[in-house]
């Protein structure tokens, strides 16, 4: 990714660099509802295209978990999401054994933040942070 480039040394007013802005993040909004909605219609194809495969893997038998074409071969796997229904009770697990390995390892940024507000003097050990001043725009609010 190519870093920003610097503004010209003659100073652009903040209110067209702000209309700049705020109509090159509408063209963003704009290519990305395109993009997602090209990419989504060839996800539904893509998706009648498998369940095809696999229905035609499985009347081959039971034994038959892939096939070698000349376009490439075709392979029936099994994927297994795991999930909590009940997460209070889940966490009370996680900490009733130990097996902190069964969480993802990230911080929820809202509640470390807040956690950080509630007990200054208690950051957790091996915790860093990263601050930035961020830009943003709002568009005029209409009247």
């Amino acid at each position: 990714m190519s870093e920003p480039q610097a503004v010209a040394a003659v100073e652009i007013p903040l209110d067209r660099l702000a209309k700049m802005y705020i109509k090159m993040r509408d063209r963003i909004q704009e290519l990305t509802r395109e993009y997602d909605a090209a990419t989504e219609a060839i996800k539904l194809q893509q998706a009648t295209i498998s369940a095809a495969m696999k229905d035609q893997i499985k009347a081959l038998g039971g034994d038959v978990k892939s096939v070698k074409t000349e376009h490439g071969t075709i392979i029936l796997g099994t994927s297994t999401r795991y999930y909590a229904d009940d997460w209070d009770a889940f966490g009370a697990f996680v900490i009733a054994t130990g097996d902190v390995n069964l969480m993802e390892k990230r911080i929820a940024q809202g509640n470390m933040k807040q956690f950080l507000i509630d007990h200054p003097e208690s950051a957790p050990p091996g915790l860093n942070s990263i601050s930035e001043i961020t830009v943003s725009v709002r568009k005029p609010s209409a009247k």
